[in-house]
């Protein structure tokens, strides 16, 4: 900032607009370049990722500098799956700016400063082989830029920056195997994951916020991938990220509304069996299956929405009447509520490229792969159409 002349001195002033704009300029400079070192200071890890960034995450030596002594930062556990992707690089497949929490009672709730990478789930290998497959949850600090030399920040420094007050020496590999599970009094194993703990490192966000859907848009959390250079196609593609914003919020408005009346909730799901029915098909991985249509399959849900025990959640809908390949047989989870695995007596299937979208639940963005009973599907053998096998299959790749 130039410093305002006193009146009757005998000093300079500017005597152009010019002159005053570019003294302006050179100030606003100033501050940036200020807050610019303080950020790299201070604040290294925070990125601002978007989606379709590519990045590497850090070394072993520079994560386990992040955490506490029980493996968090910011109360988000760094888990023992999460290691064998150290010094690997990846594309950022959503920012997770917000996520579901269904332990207390279903709910959106805030992050900061963390994303989600594509492709990269837990495979349960720290966790005694829980099979849910959760998308992992990656703080900004335990990633770098790919080709920016300004990202690579040596462990100590790292370490101070992100450093909470009750931080106390360096985490390590054996402290996040320790941290994965404990016997509770009843000498039971619980454990701890990601899953587990949402409460703990995400906030309160009111269901009005409407910062929440800005920042959807901002992220690159829209997208479809399908846009092309020109101009007229970005116009489209915003369009049609807005439209997406505007049902959402309409759906979100009319459940949030409903659930006070102790309404349904839309789309709408409602039951009609008296007792659930069971169907074997023993499918396998790689089996091509179609989902049933809507009206079969709420032949098989009981009045609470459920085939013995299991939900059939609003976001499998979509992919009614679709055909798609079995990526696995489920056999047992942790429950997130319990922290406590659970066996299930009748396995559930995981579909390929088959995620929750939550366009009924405020686009969060944690792509969780619904569970499927066998009732709900149909083998699709003699199909000869092409199927994508990616995980995602709603993200076009380059």
């Amino acid at each position: 900032m130039f410093q305002r002349e006193k009146a009757g001195s005998g000093g300079c002033r500017p005597r152009t607009q010019r002159a005053r704009l570019q003294l302006l300029l050179d100030a606003a400079e100033t501050v940036k370049s200020a807050m610019h070192k303080e950020e790299e200071q201070g604040n290294c890890h925070v990125l601002n990722l978007k989606v379709g960034d590519w990045i590497e995450v850090r070394s072993q030596e520079e994560i386990l500098a992040t955490l506490d002594q029980d493996g968090r930062l910011e109360h988000l556990p760094f888990m023992p799956e999460m290691l064998q992707y150290c010094g690997q690089r990846f594309r950022v497949f959503k920012r997770a700016d917000k996520t579901c929490d269904y332990i207390l009672s279903w709910s959106i709730r805030r992050m900061k400063d963390a994303v989600h990478l594509e492709g990269i789930r837990c495979d349960g290998t720290g966790h005694d082989g829980c099979q849910a497959g959760c998308l992992i949850f990656w703080k900004e600090a335990w990633l770098k830029r790919t080709g920016n030399s300004n990202d690579v920040v040596p462990a100590e420094s790292l370490r101070r920056a992100v450093a909470s007050p009750t931080s106390a020496g360096l985490c390590t590999v054996e402290s996040l195997l320790a941290a994965s599970h404990a016997k509770n009094a009843e000498g039971e194993t619980v454990y701890t994951c990601q899953a587990t703990d949402v409460p703990k490192f995400t906030t309160h966000m009111s269901f009005w916020d409407p910062r929440q859907y800005i920042r959807d848009l901002r992220s690159g959390n829209l997208k479809s991938g399908l846009e092309g250079n020109s101009r007229g196609h970005r116009a489209l593609e915003f369009i049609l990220a807005i439209t997406r914003l505007v049902q959402a919020s309409i759906i979100g408005f009319f459940n949030e509304v409903q659930e006070r009346r102790r309404g349904n909730r839309y789309p709408f799901v409602e039951g009609t069996a008296e007792k659930s029915p069971v169907e074997r098909l023993n499918l396998q991985p790689g089996e091509l299956v179609e989902v049933c249509s809507k009206e079969e399959i709420m032949a098989t849900l009981d009045k609470s929405q459920r085939n013995r025990g299991l939900w059939f959640d609003s976001e499998m809908l979509p992919y009614c009447g679709g055909i798609y390949r079995v990526l696995r047989r489920v056999h047992q989870i942790v429950d997130e509520k319990t922290g406590k695995m659970v066996n299930m007596k009748n396995p559930c299937i995981v579909l390929e490229g088959v995620v929750c979208k939550s366009d009924f639940h405020r686009l969060c963005p944690r792509a969780i792969y619904p569970y499927w009973r066998e009732n709900w599907l149909k083998r699709a053998a003699n199909t000869a159409a092409s199927v994508p096998s990616q995980e995602n299959a709603e993200v076009c790749k380059e």
